[in-house]
């Protein structure tokens, strides 16, 4: 990629800006190195891996790697060394940790299930993939941490010879302490001494004499103070314990020494593989400093393509101030692959370009955009820029001279897979020159398809863009009533310059602008004059546009409101139905329980006409019966009656009555298109095609068992036709369960006349049935000897 392209477009100022985001010392090194790919393939996998270190990001809020020595150089003369030092060695052992724990968060990671759905969802498939070429050393890593204490110190558990010798050495310690402190504190010796300690002097334990009293204490001088006033010198009495004690201390070394040799030698052979790891871990480090660079520019992962498509929307310069920067919108490399940027002085057009052209080099590193989902961005072989002013007094350039220099380098090199980006273009010589040597610069880039956004001030260049295929003409809009720029960019339509109004701005005169004005002209006037309607009108309908688009989300937000609101009121409507329902069926329930009190009452009455009575009684139930099932009917049920129409019946199938909505038994063959049907004690006869098939009642015909379920019982009732004795008793026996419960007091369960198996089979079962009080046959009007009604505790 083009250098000097990196340092016009201060490529270099974001390498600074992702280096403060990295973790560890390799990612910062790669940080400074990292350049632009060229390859579509390899911008897009770059993409990739920043994109699922953003996706770690969010499942964990965290990075995996942690900061770590720089123990490269340690590991390269790893062979050539005797043994690495304690410090050395424990900032290996902290590489290894960091080695280790970013392969096993990178691992739990790619594990987590994620729903699809969710914000979080997202592969880090590829870093768990580099993550899987890490190496683990846990022993090594252990080993270190168990035998190095601190960056000078070896543990005593390294070995259990070190820990011997230290523990001789501490008694040694105290004997020569005990015996001259013994000296230094008795009245025969403390005269003698300077002070009364003990200290050290060239490893041997001595104590301060007087000068002139040294024949006093025979032993060994070591050592003198700089007046020469005192001596040190180690007493006679303890030279030989001071040898023993120095013997020691060689020991120890040697022991130390031995132990690093050991733990050196254990790196030897991983030491290749731990650099390795170390330079993955510094790219999967440099994976996730773009992420949180990402984060904090708020930016975008842009879709890429090799046609040379550009499609920037509201994208901001990385390098200017979040709050102060305008967001711009560019396109270039569809139905146009040249762009001439016209507009004011200070009115954002280099701006343009450094844009367009950063937003390249970044994207094509593998960092993500400052801008909105949906911008598109092309994969260039090249980037080259001629923008700024680089004359040099000391190389003979003029403003006009560097640029063509520049220029005269792009031309050599540019082709179709390049972007060229030219600011004032033609500028820094006679007028008429200078935009005749743009027009041609500008044809000869675009005859070879490169992409060029070139910036002006000349109309010749504005009319070449009109007249030209190809090529189109754009203006960074400026706000006349206010005299500023407003630093958006207009594509369509040239702008002006404005260079009497930025004059006049800036405190030029009035006569002198009304001269000037005399010197342009008639045809530069009515051109600057079209351009100026033309602008006018593309403001127009800008804010008209933006009027329409804030209306539009003004009303998309008004509709989710008013969406949230009804689902609110039906939520709300639904759970007073619920509500309303589990009263009625509280106060139903207590009337039953009253009605089954004077049901008892009046079956105790001598003077009451039994048959009227419970027909009476009958009645009264089946209404009870009929407010209950209102109540708790279901959708399932609701859909019963909504069943198929049997093409043929049975005598004993159950089936619906689609027009009365209740389930009734086929009592008979069908005869001239209608069927017999018993439903409750009432007998009747239905045409077929008003009868329903239910589903359960099928299944239970074929064999299959039939569990009683509380929530689907009538209330009053059990019906068990069709099921055998032994799968019929755990059905009756949990529908009493649920009667005591609900404080009924009789219940009727209809088994069927038949051969009368079953209900001999269920009376049986009830004599022993610790909730009956008592059962009998049904009377008339309540089913004969096909019911039985049992009285429950």
């Amino acid at each position: 990629m083009n250098k000097k392209a990196l340092a016009t477009l201060e490529y270099q100022k974001i390498l600074g800006e992702l280096r403060q985001k990295c973790a560890c010392c390799v990612s910062r090194e790669l940080s400074e190195q990292l350049l632009p790919y060229d390859e579509l393939d390899d911008v897009r996998a770059e993409l990739e891996l920043t994109s699922e270190a953003e996706t770690h990001f969010l499942r964990t809020g965290s990075s995996p790697v942690d900061d770590f020595p720089d123990m490269r150089s340690g590991l390269k003369r790893v062979n050539a060394v005797l043994h690495l030092s304690c410090e050395e060695l424990l900032n290996i052992e902290k590489c290894l940790k960091a080695i280790r724990t970013a392969q096993e968060q990178l691992a739990r990671a790619a594990q987590k299930p994620t729903d699809p759905n969710s914000p979080l969802a997202g592969s880090t498939d590829r870093l768990a993939s580099m993550a899987g070429g890490l190496m683990a050393h846990r022993a090594l890593e252990e080993e270190i941490n168990r035998c190095i204490l601190s960056e000078d110190e070896v543990a005593d558990a390294a070995s259990p010879a070190l820990s011997r010798i230290r523990r001789q050495m501490k008694l040694a310690n105290e004997k020569v302490r005990r015996k001259l402190n013994d000296m230094i504190h008795s009245t025969t010796y403390s005269k003698y001494l300077q002070d009364a300690l003990v200290t050290i002097r060239n490893g041997r334990f001595v104590i301060p004499v007087k000068q002139e009293y040294r024949q006093n204490i025979p032993g060994l001088i070591h050592d003198q103070s700089g007046t020469g006033a005192t001596l040190f010198i180690e007493p006679t009495a303890v030279v030989e314990l001071g040898n023993e004690y120095k013997k020691l201390v060689m020991e120890e070394a040697a022991e130390v020494e031995r132990i690093l040799t050991e733990l050196t030698e254990m790196i030897k052979p991983s030491a290749n593989d731990i650099y390795a790891d170390l330079m993955t871990l510094g790219e999967i480090d440099l994976c996730f400093a773009k992420a949180k660079l990402a984060r904090d520019m708020k930016a975008v992962c842009p879709k890429l393509n090799a046609e040379g498509r550009i499609n920037i929307k509201k994208g901001r310069h990385p390098l200017i101030n979040r709050e102060k920067v305008v967001p711009i919108d560019i396109r270039l490399g569809g139905d146009f692959t040249t762009l001439i940027v016209t507009g004011p002085n200070t009115g954002g057009k280099t701006v343009t370009l450094k844009t367009l052209g950063l937003f390249t080099l970044m994207a094509q590193s593998g960092m993500f955009v400052p801008a909105e989902y949906g911008t598109e961005l092309a994969v260039f072989r090249e980037v080259f820029a001629d923008i700024g002013d680089e004359q040099s007094i000391e190389q003979s350039l003029s403003t006009f001279s560097s640029h063509m220099k520049n220029i005269v380098g792009i031309l050599e090199d540019a082709d179709e897979d390049a972007l060229v980006l030219l600011d004032e273009l033609g500028a820094g010589t006679d007028p008429v020159e200078g935009a005749a040597l743009a027009q041609s610069i500008l044809e000869e880039l675009h005859s070879r398809g490169c992409r060029t956004a070139a910036t002006t001030h000349y109309s010749e260049i504005k009319a070449f863009a009109l007249t030209h295929e190809g090529m189109q003409n754009a203006s960074m809009e400026f706000d006349v009533d206010r005299l500023c720029p407003t630093y958006r960019l207009f594509i369509g339509i040239p702008g002006k310059s404005n260079a009497f109004e930025i004059s006049k701005r800036l405190g030029m005169s009035d006569y002198i602008i009304d001269n000037a004005r005399r010197y342009l002209t008639q045809q530069d006037v009515d051109f600057e004059t079209v351009l100026s309607q033309a602008e006018s009108e593309k403001s127009k309908a800008e804010r008209e546009r933006l009027e329409a688009e804030n209306a539009r989300r003004e009303f998309e937000a008004l509709r989710a409101d008013m969406r949230a609101e009804r689902k609110k009121f039906e939520t709300e409507k639904a759970e007073m139905r619920i509500k309303a329902k589990e009263e009625a069926r509280r106060v139903i329930a207590d009337a039953k329980r009253e009605m089954e009190a004077a049901i008892m009452e009046i079956r105790q009455l001598k003077n009451v006409d039994r048959r009227e009575a419970d027909r009476v009684i009958q009645q009264a139930r089946d209404k009870a019966r009929e407010k209950d099932s209102e109540l708790y009917e279901t959708p399932a049920e609701k859909r019963i009656a909504e069943g198929p129409v049997p093409k043929f019946v049975n005598p004993g199938q159950t089936v619906r009555v689609a027009s009365l909505d209740k389930t009734g038994t086929v009592i008979g063959k069908p005869k001239n298109g209608e069927v017999p049907v018993q439903i409750g004690i009432i007998k009747l006869n239905v045409k077929l095609s008003d009868l329903r098939e239910v589903q359960e009642q099928k299944a239970a015909a074929a064999g299959s068992k039939v569990e009683y379920s509380a929530a689907n019982t009538v209330g009053l009732e059990l019906d068990i036709r069709g099921l055998m004795v032994d799968d019929a008793k755990p059905v009756v026996d949990r529908y009493l369960d649920d009667c005591k419960r609900q404080s009924l007091n009789e219940v009727s369960i209809i088994h069927g006349k038949g051969t009368g198996a079953l209900r001999q089979g269920i009376q049986a079962y009830l004599k022993n049935h610790p909730r009956v009080k008592s059962f009998r046959n049904g009377n008339y009007g309540e089913g004969d000897f096909g019911v039985t009604v049992v009285t429950l505790k």
